[in-house]
Order: structure tokens, then sequence, then C-alpha cells
């Protein structure tokens, strides 16, 4: 029998999520000897033994590793034989000015539901139960290294019981940072009529009889608070919307277990695996036709945002309250908890201020949030998930770049914003902070720059911000650059999508032919860009546009893009379509309003020349009468897609493409013929889809003869339409065509952040 020692080191987050205990079982387990230990980067392991036995442990070690531990890479290496016949944990070491990654939050795990749910155990019924494997991590911490004085949680010192499971390698709840219990750690209380309740199940009884009478509670969760009433009373989903602000688009709901989200939605096997992933993000899920919530929930399209409990207060809320006759809730509105516009409250006091006209009742707790974070919302293409916003579960884990970087901060964009921050060979994407179209917003997005570049240790060389002119973050980058000296790059928009999407494919280096489709980007002409292919790499910093959709006009500017009826007038127009009497978009629009419209096209003044995807989208929405104006970005858009997937056959629509650009005027003949001859407006809302589809296979298929490259990049927020993505993934199926789609960051606006940091660290590493 050969014996053998190896070396191994493991990068990753694999610090608090009980990777040395792990290390320490599977070394007893295989009867093989050494020790492990952490740094501030890694662990690192020395093992000794059979050969046969050192594979498996290689193998094990990746394959078995605790459920929050995300591996990077392990480096496996040979050392001298020592002798070593036990294993044993040794003290941890300091790799000066070394930073650890963070682990984000992690949905509470069986085992802790199990002493959540035991009346024999120190923890049942305790809102805050959590282990190694489970529990707060990214919204607790303020500094590194991962441990409990540099986390929220400092403030509740650990009773003895607490403290002997921290110190015991043995124990599941070593060296878990939030570990506490009924005795030492945080604790409910709630604001109801006036009156401040403490005592958990006096919290959670009245909070129950709140939501069963109709109330609307703001709920403090891990990341911030959510707005929340009963999902099957569609008269407090109506006030909710009333108070909130939020007329029409659509609310999460969280069921109480698998089983009730199967009763509200079809669920794939797949997508059931998507719902319990640790992260617990909200999964888009086609509806019943008959479901027990209120259809005020989601109304006019066909999906429902679905999530699972993913604390120990959501499990509560859910179950019987001891003393109580109220029946406990089967699902629940989840929504974040702000008025449309804001950014996310997250503490106790400004929820109060800000939330007082929402919120009938307040369930709060006393344990601080360090960094707010959304929900995550993901859809589900066949077998892959597909990133709407990603945000708690999945930030700060980073994308890995395939080598060291500059240290570089991009501010991202101006709608479903996020930024990002490089370090080393790591690009860390920020949790989702949403539109920058507030001061608050702003003052938001600031305070997340600092906790984020001083939790990773990052001083920016270069600030990378998008070339839009008016765009608030591009101010606040210039600002940033003036105040600090840190050098300004700007990157064009769809550029940095495409990017984006080479990036988290580990794909630097690649040529690739990227379709950019989505509402807004700024040109490198000055106009509006949209619907765009331009080949990138394998230089990143380099792009060609080979070809878009055909420009027209944009009547007003955002007016326009908030009324789609006149996006619609504006497409006719520019394909020379003149009679449009009798059409829904003009039926839909007061005469002299029209008649401004029309005015403006003729003239061109306070038009904007755009090549938007997006923005046909919503001109043929309104052409089918489907919706003429909007009260939430892509609205128009997500409604077509829902009537065209109840379609029974697409029209026989089709689209020119001529040179190098997708055409108009055989598209909007053929909706205004199928429009008054009755055809019937699913089937040409699945025709148009069909007609989009061909038209891009077809300018792709001409840049492919052209450069000769075969891999395909599919990004921008035209490709959260699954319906239009799955139609055009399927003209590559076959050819030898190697297709790209965002499975990582969103190829909404929320990507965009991870394609300019790239961009700007490349240009950095080439300097002026």
């Amino acid at each position: 029998m050969t014996v053998e020692r190896s070396r191994i080191t493991v990068h990753g987050v694999v610090q608090g999520v009980g990777f040395r205990p792990f290390v320490s079982r599977l070394a007893d387990d295989l009867g093989v000897g050494g020790h492990c230990g952490n740094d501030d980067v890694s662990v690192f392991i020395e093992v000794e033994g059979p050969a046969a036995s050192l594979s498996e442990f290689t193998r094990r070690l990746r394959a078995d590793a605790p459920p929050m531990a995300v591996i990077v890479d392990v480096a496996v290496e040979s050392a001298p034989l020592r002798g070593d016949d036990s294993f044993r944990i040794i003290d941890s070491r300091h790799v000066a000015g070394a930073r650890t990654l963070v682990s984000p939050d992690v949905a509470t795990c069986a085992d802790c539901l199990r002493e959540l749910a035991d009346p024999h155990d120190r923890r049942f019924r305790h809102p805050f139960v959590n282990c190694t494997n489970c529990g707060p991590r990214f919204t607790v911490i303020t500094d590194l290294p991962y441990d409990r004085p540099n986390t929220t949680m400092a403030e509740f010192p650990l009773c003895e019981r607490c403290l002997a499971e921290y110190r015991d390698p043995g124990d599941r709840r070593f060296h878990a940072q939030p570990v506490c219990c009924p005795d030492c750690g945080p604790h409910l209380f709630a604001d109801v009529d006036g009156e401040r309740l403490v005592g958990d199940d006096t919290v959670l009884l009245a909070v129950q009889r709140a939501l069963q009478d109709g109330r609307i509670v703001a709920v403090k969760g891990l990341g911030g608070f959510h707005l929340v009433c009963d999902a099957t009373d569609s008269s407090a989903v109506a006030t909710l919307r009333k108070r909130k602000h939020r007329p029409d688009k659509p609310f999460a709901v969280m069921a109480a277990d698998l089983s009730v989200a199967r009763e509200l939605c079809r669920i794939s096997e797949f997508e059931a695996a998507v719902l319990q992933h640790p992260a617990r993000p909200i999964v888009l899920l086609r509806k019943h036709h008959s479901t027990s919530v209120s259809p005020g929930i989601a109304p006019g399209i066909d999906d429902l945002g679905v999530m699972l409990p993913y604390t120990p207060l959501h499990h509560l809320l859910f179950a019987h309250t001891p003393g109580g006759r109220v029946t406990p809730p089967r699902t629940l509105v989840m929504t974040s908890g702000n008025l449309s516009g804001e950014p996310l409250c997250f503490d106790n006091d400004d929820a109060r201020t800000r939330l007082g006209s929402v919120a009938d009742v307040f369930l709060m707790h006393d344990r601080r949030i360090a960094v707010p974070c959304e929900d995550s919302v993901l859809s589900v293409h066949g077998d892959a998930v597909l990133p709407i916003r990603r945000s708690r579960g999945y930030a700060p884990l980073p994308v890995v770049l395939p080598a060291r970087s500059p240290e570089v901060l991009a501010v991202g964009a101006e709608i479903k914003n996020t930024f990002c921050l490089t370090r080393q060979d790591y690009a860390f994407c920020s949790a989702h902070l949403g539109d920058m179209g507030s001061l608050e917003s702003l003052r938001a997005f600031e305070t997340s720059v600092q906790q984020l570049t001083h939790l990773h240790g990052i001083s920016p060389e270069a600030v990378i911000a998008d070339a839009h002119p008016g765009y608030s973050t591009r101010h606040w980058a210039q600002r940033y650059s003036e105040r600090t000296g840190t050098p300004l790059h700007t990157v064009q928009h769809h550029h940095a999508h495409i990017a984006s999407l080479i990036a988290e494919q580990g794909l630097l280096g690649t040529t690739v032919l990227g379709v950019a489709f989505d509402g807004t980007g700024y040109g490198c002409d000055g106009t509006v860009w949209g619907g765009e292919l331009l080949l990138v790499g394998p230089d990143v910093l380099t792009t060609r546009r080979l070809g878009h959709l055909q420009p027209f006009s944009i009547p007003g500017g955002d007016a326009a893009v908030r009324n789609p009826a006149r996006v619609a007038l504006a497409l006719l127009h520019e394909a020379g379509i003149g009679n449009f009497d009798g059409l829904p978009c003009t039926q839909a629009i007061p005469a002299a309003e029209r008649a401004a419209v029309e005015s403006q096209l003729v003239s061109g003044r306070g038009c904007v020349r755009t090549t938007s995807v997006g923005r046909l989208f919503d001109g043929v929405s309104s052409l089918l009468g489907v919706r003429h104006r909007i009260t939430y970005e892509g609205q128009a858009a997500i409604e077509l897609e829902a009537l065209a997937r109840t379609a029974t056959r697409p029209a026989p629509l089709t689209m020119d493409v001529e040179g190098d650009q997708i055409r108009l005027h055989s598209l909007l003949s053929g909706l205004i013929a199928g429009v008054r001859e009755g055809t019937s407006p699913a089937d040409l809302a699945l025709g148009f889809h069909h007609a989009l589809a061909e038209a891009t296979a077809t300018l792709v298929g001409l840049a492919v003869a052209t450069t000769g490259t075969t891999t395909i990049g599919l990004t921008g927020g035209v490709f959260q339409n699954r319906l239009f993505l799955g139609l055009l993934r399927a003209h590559w199926k076959s050819g030898g065509y190697r297709v790209l789609t965002h499975h990582r960051v969103p190829p909404n606006d929320g990507g965009l952040s991870l394609g300019q940091a790239v961009i700007g660290a490349a240009a950095t590493m080439r300097g002026p």
C-alpha cells in the first residue's frame, strides 16, 4: 500500500460555514491523518494516507461540502510525508491585507426547523434559531474577518450553553457567529393600535389576528421589511395597492410550503428544486387557471411570483400559535417594504416613518440589519434558471474572473441598479438597489458603495459609468472622480450588457456575437439604442455594431415610454402607414393628444430616434389593444407575452431584413390587416414573437457568414421574455452554434455593472 501526503488549499466561502469540522469528520471517515486550519482567504489542509483514500478525500471535499460553503477553487500538490495517523484542527493564520469571501444569507435548515417545532427543545419556537448551515450572514456583517464582534449579533452576548456549542468542533453550531437562543438572542415586538406588545407568542398571535382581519403588516425580515397581507383577501390586496401606490405591478406570494405552492401554480421538478434552494428566491411560475389567491395579486399576466418561507419567523407566521384560536394563513403577499420608487426600509424607526401610511401593524425585532437586501427573483427556462433580480441568497458571492484584475468600481445603470467591485480575480456585484430616480435611492446607493468597499478592503483605481450623460449614476461617478481623483471611464450600455454575459460565463477572451435587446441605452451616435447586434472580443474592450432594428422616432421621450399608444403611432408613421383610424391604439388616445403626437412625428420636434426592441414590444402591445398606458416598467411587453401564450397558432407575420437592419413595414402591415380582419389578438401576439425571432436569427446568420463567429450571446431586458428566448434558441439547436444566456446575473440592467467592471478593469490595465 502506497502512502502519500497532499497539501490542499480551498478558496471560496469556506469560513463560518462549518468547513473545518466537515474536513475533520471526512478525514476520520476515510482513516487518514493530517491537519486543517483557516487563514484569511482559504482553508488549508494537509492529509496523509493511502493514495486511493486521498483521491476519495479530494473528491468528497467538493461533493459533500457543507450547505453554505461555496468552493471557488481547490489546489492540490504533493507534500513530504510526516507520519500523521490522526487528524486535528489547528489554529488559524493571518495573512496581511487579505479579505475572505462573505457568505450570503441562507434559509433555515431542516435541523433547525426540527428544533423550532420540538416542544422539548430549548429553541422551541425561537424566531432566530440558526446554526453553521443556515441563517443570516451578509445582512448582519459589519466588517471582516467574519467573527461575532464584527456582526450585529455582537449586541447579544452568548449564554453559557450557546457558548459551549460555539466552541465545540463536534457541534453543528461550532463558530456559527449568529448562534443564539431565547435566553441570549434577539426578540420580537409589535406595534398594534398604539400599543407595544412583547413576548414572541403574544406578538405572533396578534399579527396572525391582524392578517386574518384583512390588515396590512410591516414585517422586519432578514434584509429589510416586507409589507404583508393575506393573499386570499382581495380587499386587503386592493388596500395594499392603494397605499403603496402600486396599481398593477405584481406582488410576490409566500406559500406555507411546497404543497401549497403547487395548489397555486404548475411546478416542474426543476422549478420545485429552485424554490427549495437554500437561497429561497422568488420564482416566476405559471398560474393555475383558478387559484385561491386574489386575482389582484398579478393582474393581466399568467405568472405568479412564489417563494417559500426562509426564516424561522416566516415558518412561525404559518404555524398555529399556542393559546390562540386563529387559523394560520397558507399564503401571504410579501412585497418590498417601501413606497414605489423609494429604497427598502430596514431600520425600525425609518420603517415607522416611511411605512406609517401603509401598514396597520408593525412586527419588528431588535437585531439590526447591517446591509439591506431585497428578495432575489428567478424564472426558469427549460432546465436552467434565468435571474431577474440577484440579491438575497446570492449577493455578495463573486463572479470569478480569469486573471487578477485592477480594483474598480462600476456604478451600473439607472433602473434595477446594482454596482460592481473587482478585487484580485473576483467581481462582486451588489445586492439589488432598485431605481435611481430619487434622492433617497441615491443615498442608499452611496451607503451601499461605502459598505461593500469597506467590507472587501477595496480602494478603486477607476470608477466606471454608463455613457448616458443624463443618468444619475453617471453624475455620481463624475462627482466621485472629482472628489477622489479616481479616473472615470464610461462604457456604452449594450457593450456592457454583452461583456456581462461573457464574464458570467467565464469566457473573457472569446469572440461573441451579442444580441442586446432592451428598452433604452445611449448609443454611440447619440440616439437611443435597444435592438443591437454587436461583435465583442476577443479583446473585451473592442466592439463593432453589425446590425440593429430599423430606427424610429419616439415622440415625447419618457412620456412615450409611459404611453405605448404613442409608440404605436410612431411605428406606423415610420413604416409609412397613414391610415390609423379604427385601430385600438388610436381609439385609446384623446383627439388632442393624438393631434399633438402626429404633429411631433411630422416635424421631428421633441422626438428621439431609437432602435429599441423594448419599445417595439410596447407599440405592438398597444396596436393589439393589450396595454396603452403603463404603471410599471415593462408592463406592456409582459402582458403581450402572457397573451401570446394563450394563442392557438401564430398568425403568419414576417419582418424583412435588409442590409444590417430588421425592417418594420411588413410586420406592421400584417398586424393592421390582422386587427381589421378580426384575427385573434393572441394569435397576432404569438405571430409577432415568431416574426421577430425569425428576423433576428436571419440578421445573426448574416453576421456569422461575415465574421465566422458562431458563439452567440443573448442579453438585455427583452430576454426576460421566456417565449421569445425559447423561439430564438430553437433556431440554433443544430448547426454548430454556441448560444449563451444569463444564469448568474440578470439580462436586464441589474447585470450591467458586471460588464462595466470587466471593461473598466481592462481599460485600467491598458492605461491611457
